[in-house]
């Protein structure tokens, strides 16, 4: 998935000339604490929040204020990858996309990334969820592979958490079916050392209570 494919319809970009004020009522309007200045179908910044109420002169036009991290933009052919990279370093609410020509094609939602996230990684389809920890050196992922196929099942998502300061390492597996248990009990004859599991009842209420504490972070 591109970051073309993100982009918000909804969201309008200001002008040079727009006012502090303008900008921070559209701000609220959007739910996000940036918003991209465009002038001609060319990005000249990302003004934030902090940038409006650190300057104080809400009556003076947006292109007349200092801007902490003007060149915030991403490619429209970048990777979501690049993106969720893109609003973890610079902690954004917001990220304008832009061509070659660095013309501004539209912005990506925080909120349109995590529910496009949910959709490619296949959180939002049923299955259940098992946790495993190892050693780096010990991770395979064709066994991992082979032992959750020869249950009858099918891996819909991995991923890995490692940790700088250890040789262990976490890995989260999605899988097509709730019924975890034939898979756990291979593992385990594997000597895989299962962390933890999540079935349908325990994930409905644990996904309803993150999904909801998500959303009310979004909408601040």
């Amino acid at each position: 998935m591109l970051a073309i494919e993100l982009i918000s319809e909804y969201i309008v970009p200001l002008k040079t000339s727009d006012t502090a004020l303008t900008a921070l009522s559209l701000m609220e309007e959007f739910k996000v604490k940036h918003l991209p200045i465009v002038n001609d179908k060319v990005l000249l910044a990302l003004i934030s929040e902090e940038d409006i109420y650190t300057y104080n002169q809400f009556e003076e036009p947006v292109g007349a204020h200092p801007i902490v991290k003007p060149q915030i933009s991403i490619y429209d052919t970048q990777h979501i990858y690049d993106v969720m990279t893109a609003f973890y370093e610079d902690n954004l609410s917001l990220l304008p996309v832009i061509n070659t020509k660095n013309h501004y094609l539209g912005s990506i939602h925080s909120w349109k990334l995590v529910s496009s996230l949910a959709e490619i990684t296949g959180v939002i389809n049923p299955g259940g969820i098992i946790v495993l920890e190892m050693n780096v050196n010990d991770y395979s992922l064709s066994q991992i592979a082979q032992i959750i196929e020869s249950n009858n099942s099918k891996l819909i998502n991995l991923y890995i958490r490692t940790n700088k300061d250890s040789t262990l390492m976490e890995v989260t597996i999605k899988l097509n079916t709730m019924d975890l248990d034939p898979v756990l009990q291979t593992f385990y004859r594997y000597n895989y050392l299962v962390r933890a599991y999540y079935t349908e009842e325990m994930l409905e209420s644990k996904l309803l209570d993150n999904y909801d504490s998500l959303m009310n972070y979004l909408n601040l």
